[in-house]
């Protein structure tokens, strides 16, 4: 799967007043902002762009130059890496309040996955070159950024170690539950992914086929596990859903 780039635009650019309207409280809360004052969070939203992102689109491409880092405050985005055999791999998702695009935090120049807009999504950006400033001069901007890399190099060499040791419906049962945890809404009969999601998504974070993940979903479906539409899944019953991924016990 091959993700699109707009055919004659960039991402809608939102208007200036947009950063002026927003209230400095929202990003209170957030770690890299947890510290720091308002006036100081003024300071950084004032240097920031705003961007929208249709869904499907790329906001940079794996290996391109690394020249803003991004905080997400709407929307999901999807964090995809391509193997030395050209596969394309879902390595993670990224939720609201989340930076990403952080290369400079790895030191890195380019940066080492794709970043794509799983559902409409609204995000802030800087220039790479003002990181170092923001990590010198704003108290715990730096720690808890690299707290963040930490724990998605942890996620990632778990989700490698499950494609070594773990059975393939374990595989795809443990991707549901991520992306409930993650951003999972309440619903009627359940907890609904709140962003769209195909089966091809999933053998792409599972590395298993379609046919292996639509027939699970399918088996799971009828037992009364899940309800899936063509990109909408619903988990109606959670824990036998965790029992099943492994993680119970």
């Amino acid at each position: 799967m091959r993700y699109k780039r707009p055919a004659l635009f960039l991402p809608v650019q939102i208007p200036e007043f947009f950063l002026a309207k927003l209230d400095e409280s929202l990003l209170t809360d957030l770690p890299p902002f947890s510290r720091l004052t308002r006036a100081e969070i003024r300071e950084i939203l004032d240097l920031a762009t705003p961007r929208r992102y249709d869904e499907g689109t790329a906001v940079f491409d794996e290996g391109a130059e690394a020249d803003r880092f991004f905080l997400l405050l709407d929307g999901v985005i999807r964090v995809v890496r391509t193997t030395a055999t050209g596969e394309q791999v879902i390595a993670l998702h990224i939720a609201p309040g989340q930076l990403f695009g952080i290369a400079p935090a790895l030191e890195r120049n380019t940066y080492p996955a794709t970043a794509v807009a799983a559902a409409e999504s609204l995000a802030i950006s800087w220039p790479a070159r003002l990181w170092r400033d923001f990590a010198t001069r704003y108290d715990g901007f730096a720690t808890e950024n690299y707290r963040t890399v930490g724990e998605r190099l942890g996620e990632m060499q778990t989700r490698m170690a499950d494609l070594a040791t773990k059975a393939v419906e374990q595989r795809v049962a443990g991707a549901i539950l991520r992306m409930v945890n993650q951003t999972g809404r309440k619903v009627e009969d359940g907890i609904e992914i709140a962003f769209p999601v195909t089966r091809q998504n999933i053998s792409e974070m599972t590395g298993t086929t379609l046919h292996t993940v639509s027939r699970l979903l399918s088996a799971w479906e009828k037992d009364g596990l899940v309800r899936s539409t063509r990109r909408h899944i619903v988990v109606t019953a959670p824990h036998r859903l965790v029992l099943l991924s492994g993680a119970a016990g």
